[in-house]
Parts: structure tokens; C-alpha cells; sequence
């Protein structure tokens, strides 16, 4: 089921793209990361030298993408894309990195899902710039060839650190995990948002869209997106607190910023499993979800909201997720 408070990239990445901060400065959040960035990048503009890899790592949604391409910006090079799942022969690593130009950036998102084998070629080209083949001579024999790669940086992303193996993690000189964000600066990034798109949004209206934004900046956008459809709609020149609240209420998404997934969620755990503990596999088969995206897209938020807790017996729903759903909850339960 699509969800338009999924944090996870879909189909809107030209409209992402358009209201993309193209620097540091503009970026909005993530102080310590950024600060850290901007001493990196001028230590290495002064050596005259490529930045370190760098891996960024944390939930989806919350500007892994972004930092990418503001790292090229300002190393003043260009960014070459790709992605974990499409790289999976030597051919296509090889492809990507022969096209790389000096000081390029390579972006690798959900580099956690690139194959071993293919991790192997990939530790010469980050520790040494080379790029080692194996060529088939046709007779059955084989042999080496080593291609000198340009300086590069590779920036990979992946909302699964643990995936990683430890060799290709500790190739990466720097390493920075993205938390999710304050409601204020989800607030300013939506005001932003509407200033890039010339919607005017009022502060009451800006305030809801950050309180119901799960905290992370791509469903902040994806709802201020879907809300000026509404004022439009309506023929109004600007998105206020009346034309949110209605939209939110028209689009399932709470106060809490909960959908109809988290509440599925959550009333499985409640009533079918007398509130857990119980297996992520186990929820999601019980709601008709792949347990990928209870664990990737589901969980985090209502963990870091304190709705659900992991035990080592599994998934436990907390006095606030029945709160929420208006059910008696039973601190004496066998199960808690």
C-alpha cells in the first residue's frame, strides 16, 4: 500500500529536486553533521586533496540524498549517481567508476545491498583508486587487468548500517548518522518549501505539517505537496490552518502523524496478540506487509515515539499506543 507518510523515495524525486538546498548554508538541520562537513571539506579544498569517503546512515527521509549532492557542490565537482541494488555484476561497478572524472563524487544509496562480491572490487577503487577485472581469454584461462581510477569520493548511503560489511565500513573515513529532526525545523524547511514554490503557507498551518511530519523532512514536503493540491482545489492563495487540518483529515494522517498502516499496526498488536510480545513476521503477515517495510518504514517512527518497544521476545505495544487507540490498557497483563 502506497503511503504518503513513507519516508522512503517514490516517484517525486524531480519534485525533491526542485526544492533541494544546494548548500550548507541552506541546508536546514543535522547542525552537527553539517558543521563538521563544512571543516572536512575546507581542510581538504586547502590540501588540495579529495574529500574522505563518507558513509550517512539513519532512517529514510531525513536528507542522506541531499548531503550527497551538497558535498559535490560544494567540493565545486560533479556527482555521478547509483544505487545498492542496481550494481549487480563487476561490469556495472566497472562502468560507474570508469566514468568518473578527478574529484568526482559517487553516490551510492542502499550500499548496504550491494553483493560481497562485488564489495571486493570496490575496496582497491576506495584505498587506492584502482580498479582491478578479471578478463576471460576465451581458452579457459583468465588474467588481471589494473585500471588507474581518478581521486573520487564516494558517499554512500543506507538506512541499515548493521547490513554493512565490516571491511566496506571501514573504508569510509567518515561516518555520520542523520537523526530525525525538531518540529522548528521541520517548521522552517516547510516555510522554505513554500517560499522555493511560492505557495504562502501561514504559521499556524506550517506548524500542524511539522507537528504531523513524523519528524522527517521528506514526509514534511510530501504532505505540504499534497495539502497545496487541496488549496488550489479550493481556490485559496494560501495554505491555511482550516485547508490543513481538512487535508491531513482526507489523507488518514492523525495528529501524530499515524496512517492507516501504523494504526493496522498497532490494532494487530493490541487485539490480536493481547498487545506481545511478538515477531515483526508475525505483524506484518497478520496486515498483508512485507516485514522489510515494518522494520524499514513502520517501526522506526512509533519506537522513537515510544508507541512500540523491542524486547528479546519481540514487539510490545506501550500504554500510549493504547491510549491512542482508545483501549484499556492492562499494566497486570501476563504479557507486559
Amino acid at each position: 500500500m502506497a503511503r504518503i507518510v513513507d519516508g522512503s523515495k517514490k516517484d517525486d524525486l524531480d519534485f525533491e529536486g526542485s526544492i533541494r538546498p544546494a548548500s550548507l548554508d541552506e541546508y536546514i538541520g543535522q547542525t552537527d553533521i553539517k558543521e563538521n562537513l563544512e571543516v572536512f571539506i575546507k581542510a581538504c579544498k586547502m590540501r588540495d586533496e579529495v574529500l574522505d569517503h563518507v558513509l550517512l546512515y539513519g532512517p529514510p527521509g531525513l536528507g542522506k540524498t541531499t548531503l550527497a549532492h551538497i558535498i559535490a557542490h560544494e567540493m565545486g565537482t560533479n556527482i555521478k549517481t547509483a544505487s545498492g541494488p542496481s550494481i549487480e555484476k563487476s561490469g556495472d561497478l566497472a562502468a560507474i567508476l570508469s566514468q568518473l572524472e578527478p574529484g568526482d563524487v559517487l553516490f551510492i544509496d542502499e550500499i548496504h545491498r550491494i553483493p560481497r562480491y562485488i564489495e571486493e572490487i570496490l575496496y582497491p577503487a576506495m584505498e587506492d583508486f584502482v580498479l582491478d577485472i578479471v578478463i576471460s581469454n576465451g581458452d579457459g584461462s583468465s588474467r588481471n587487468l589494473r585500471i588507474d581510477l581518478p581521486p573520487f569520493t564516494l558517499v554512500g548511503a543506507t538506512t541499515r548500517a548493521g547490513d554493512i560489511s565490516a571491511p566496506l565500513r571501514d573504508r569510509f573515513g567518515i561516518t555520520s548518522k542523520l537523526s530525525y529532526y525538531t518540529e522548528e525545523e521541520l517548521y522552517q524547511i516547510i516555510k522554505r518549501t513554500s517560499k522555493v514554490l511560492n505557495m504562502p503557507i501561514n504559521e499556524n498551518a506550517a506548524l500542524e505539517l511539522a507537528r504531523r511530519s513524523r519528524k522527517t523532512p521528506r514526509i514534511a514536503n510530501r504532505l505540504f505537496k499534497r495539502v497545496r493540491d487541496f488549496a488550489l482545489v479550493f481556490e485559496s492563495s494560501e495554505i491555511d490552518e482550516d485547508i490543513t487540518k481538512t487535508s491531513l483529515r482526507r489523507l488518514k494522517v492523525d495528529e501524530d502523524g499515524l496512517d492507516q498502516i501504523d494504526i493496522q499496526y498497532l490494532d494487530a498488536l493490541i487485539t490480536k496478540f493481547n498487545g506481545g510480545p511478538v515477531g515483526a513476521q508475525t505483524v506484518a503477515t497478520s496486515i498483508g506487509e512485507e516485514v522489510t517495510t515494518i522494520e524499514d518504514v513502520v517501526e522506526p517512527y512509533l519506537l522513537q515515539e515510544g508507541f512500540v518497544k523491542r524486547t528479546p521476545r519481540g514487539r510490545v505495544a506501550t500504554e500510549k499506543a493504547y491510549n491512542h487507540l482508545n483501549i484499556e490498557y492492562d499494566p497486570n497483563s501476563s504479557n507486559k
